[in-house]
């Protein structure tokens, strides 16, 4: 079905791949690792590579931890990477943020309630939301141990809903995977698909995205009055 903007009254951010430019992010770090391949490939060609195995690995990562999440076994995985993370804590970690994301907060804060619903762990969901001063648009953060299981079940976009004080059929899930659009679409809420992060336009439009759009900047028209 196609959006229906009038029954939106909140709005449900995924983080990486949406808010985050995480997959660029990626690439350029493990891009920087592999240029020891200069010698033989060209620097596109070894970016072009990089991409695909970003890409390629989001799939299955996205299907160990519903199963690891499944079996609650979520809880040791994140608290093995709250450990690793803490460990690399004095490293300056250079999140990226997404073209558009605070021209598209600065919208929405003044017309209804936001959250952010993230398969992260707190840690480092806070870590980006506090690099960028994002923590004043949003009236809760739904991080990957929020709530008994993450996406793709219902339980944060449900969770997020309820603390916002609406309906789950009147908030809108926006993310960039499959993860996203069936944990939105769970719940009850209509879901946006970005094409700026992991997913495809196919994945997204076969797991039911009420509409797909490039990037972030392209939902602005859709809610200025």
């Amino acid at each position: 079905m196609p959006l229906d903007v009038s029954r939106i009254k909140a709005v449900c951010f995924d983080v990486d791949g949406t808010i985050s430019d995480t997959d660029n992010e990626w690439v350029d770090r493990i891009s920087r690792v592999m240029r020891w391949m200069d010698f033989a490939v060209k620097t596109q060609e070894r970016m072009r590579l990089v991409r695909w195995l970003v890409m390629a690995t989001e799939s299955p990562m996205n299907a160990l931890y519903h199963w690891a999440d499944h079996f609650s076994l979520d809880d040791n995985f994140a608290r093995l990477f709250a450990k690793r993370a803490g460990r690399t804590k004095a490293r300056k970690h250079p999140f990226w943020l997404m073209d558009g994301t605070v021209e598209l907060l600065d919208l929405l804060g003044n017309q209804m309630p936001l959250s952010v619903v993230t398969a992260r762990d707190e840690m480092t969901t806070m870590r980006f939301i506090d690099s960028f001063d994002l923590k004043k648009y949003f009236k809760l953060i739904v991080s990957s141990q929020t709530c008994a299981h993450t996406k793709p079940f219902p339980d944060p976009v449900l969770h997020a809903a309820k603390h916002m004080s609406v309906s789950p059929e009147n908030c809108v899930m926006i993310g960039d995977t499959t993860v996203d659009i069936i944990a939105g679409r769970k719940a009850g809420a209509q879901t946006i698909g970005l094409l700026c992060g992991f997913g495809t336009e196919n994945e997204l439009r076969r797991a039911g995205a009420d509409l797909i759009v490039s990037e972030l900047r392209d939902l602005i028209p859709l809610f200025t009055n």
